[in-house]
C-alpha cells in the first residue's frame, strides 16, 4: 500500500495515520508513505515489489516513471462519467451544475490528467436533495467495486480499454473558499445547488449584519407576491424560519451556522438572532461560474 505520511491533527496536534494505513495494518500489508510520489526511492521500492497493476484512488498525480512500473498499467477511480468533469472536484461541480446523473469511471492513467483510456463506467442517479458529501460516500462504495472488477478484467484479459471520446469534455477545477459564496442574484435553484454542492467543502456562506453565516441546507419556496431584491429577507419567524429572495424565487434556510456557533435550524436562527424582514444577506458579488 502507498499512502500519505501521518499528519498532525486535533487539538493536541498528534500524528495520526491516514485511513489507508490503518486498514493495511489490520490486514498485515506493508505500507509505503513517501513525502511525495516524485521521491525516486518510491519508484525503486515499487519496482522491487513487481506489481501487475496499481490501483490509484484520491492520490497525487503520478510521475511517468511510476506509471511505467506495473506490468498491466495503473488504474484510477474517478467519480464522474469521463470525459465529463475532469479535475479535482467532479462531484461538487456536478452538483453546482444541477446534474441529475453522474457516475464512476475506471481508466488507465497516462501523462494527461483524467484523459486515459476507459476501462469501466457505472451511472448513478443523483438524489434531489443529496449533498456532495452524501454523494461522495455512495460513489466511494461504487468505485471500490468497479476497481476490483477492472483489475480482474485486466488480469484475465476480458477487459479492453477504449479511448475517451473527444466530445463531452468538461472541467472540475480545484475549489477555493470563494466557490462557496452564495450570490443571491442567481435563480433559486442555482442557489440551492450551490449550497448542496458546497456541503461539506468549501461550505456555502453569505454575509449578514452579524458577520459570516454558513448555510448548510436550503429549500426552494414560493416567494411573497411583493417585489423583493435578491438577498432580501422576506420572512423571519419560528414557524417559517428565514426565507430569502433570489433572482426568480426564494429559498428557506434549512440549516445554518453563525460564526462561532453550532449548526442550527433556520427556525432556531430566526428566534435567537436579530434578523427582520427587509434585512439583506450578502454583499456585492459577481457571477462565479
Amino acid at each position: 500500500m502507498v499512502t500519505n505520511p501521518d499528519r498532525a491533527s486535533g487539538r493536541g496536534r498528534r500524528l495520526r495515520p491516514p485511513p489507508v494505513k490503518t486498514a493495511a495494518a489490520a490486514l498485515g500489508l506493508p505500507v509505503l508513505q513517501p513525502d511525495s510520489p516524485r521521491d525516486p526511492a518510491l519508484a525503486e521500492q515499487l519496482k522491487a515489489l513487481a506489481p501487475d497493476a496499481l490501483g490509484v484512488v484520491a492520490y497525487s498525480i503520478l510521475p511517468e516513471r511510476l506509471l511505467r512500473v506495473p506490468r498491466l498499467g495503473s488504474v484510477n477511480v474517478h467519480p464522474s462519467l469521463l470525459p465529463a468533469y475532469r479535475g479535482a472536484a467532479p462531484i461538487v461541480w456536478a452538483l453546482f451544475d444541477g446534474c441529475t446523473e453522474t457516475g464512476v469511471t475506471t481508466f488507465l492513467l497516462n501523462r494527461r490528467v483524467d484523459a486515459g483510456d476507459i476501462l469501466l463506467q457505472e451511472r448513478v442517479t443523483i438524489g434531489g436533495d443529496e449533498t456532495a458529501g452524501e454523494l461522495e460516500a455512495r460513489l466511494a462504495e461504487d468505485g471500490a467495486r468497479l476497481l476490483v472488477r477492472s483489475l480482474d478484467g485486466m488480469e484475465d484479459g476480458s477487459l479492453r480499454p477504449r479511448p475517451q471520446p473527444p466530445e463531452g469534455v468538461s472541467r472540475a477545477p480545484k475549489l477555493t473558499r470563494e466557490d462557496g459564496r452564495i450570490d443571491w442574484s442567481w435563480p433559486a435553484e442555482r442557489v440551492r445547488n450551490r449550497v448542496r454542492g458546497a456541503n461539506p467543502w468549501p461550505g456555502a456562506f453569505t454575509e449578514w449584519a452579524g458577520g459570516v453565516l454558513k448555510v448548510h441546507r436550503v429549500e426552494r419556496v414560493e416567494p411573497a407576491a411583493r417585489a423583493a431584491s435578491p438577498g432580501e429577507v422576506l420572512c423571519c419567524g419560528s414557524e417559517d424560519g428565514v426565507v430569502v429572495a433570489c433572482a426568480d424565487g426564494a429559498v428557506r434556510l434549512g440549516e445554518v451556522q453563525p460564526a462561532g456557533r453550532e449548526r442550527m435550524s433556520g427556525g432556531a436562527f430566526a428566534r435567537g438572532y436579530p434578523l427582520r424582514p427587509g434585512d439583506r444577506l450578502g454583499g456585492e458579488s459577481g457571477d462565479q461560474g
